[in-house]
């Protein structure tokens, strides 16, 4: 084929490629709406500090008490390098709340029995998930 000669036309057939293959890789990431435990985020807090650490908290109703997908849920959440984020489930059945507070407990006590589980990724990017202390 003459098409193929034409080293110009093999570079830039190349190049269609890799930018099709990066477009589509970048469009089929997972997102939190893939996975299957019911998530809702009810409530979020980022302060708005953007010379020191960035800090964020959210509050997410869960359907799935169960669901081992909280952990993957957490990783799906911005993180910014030397920040904290920090994912409150809540168990849908029960109250959540509506507001979160840049400092712990980060909401109001009478939401913890609610709480089934804290997802933590701190600032040296160690990743934690257990139950509200």
């Amino acid at each position: 084929m003459k098409f193929f000669k034409n080293k110009k036309n093999v570079l830039l057939l190349a190049l269609v490629v890799i930018i099709g293959y990066i477009v589509y890789d970048s469009a089929s990431q997972p997102t939190v709406s893939d996975l299957q435990g019911g998530f809702r985020e009810v409530a979020m807090y980022r302060n708005a500090n953007n010379t020191g650490p960035i800090v964020r908290v959210y509050a997410v109703s869960v359907v799935d008490t169960l669901s081992k997908e909280m952990r993957q849920y957490g990783d799906l959440m911005p993180y910014t390098k030397y920040g904290t984020t920090t994912v409150y489930f809540f168990n849908a059945a029960k109250p959540s709340p509506n507001t979160l507070a840049a400092t712990e407990p980060h909401f109001d006590a009478k939401f913890a029995s609610g709480c089934i589980a804290v997802y933590r990724k701190d600032a040296n990017g160690q990743v934690s998930l257990g139950p509200l202390h």
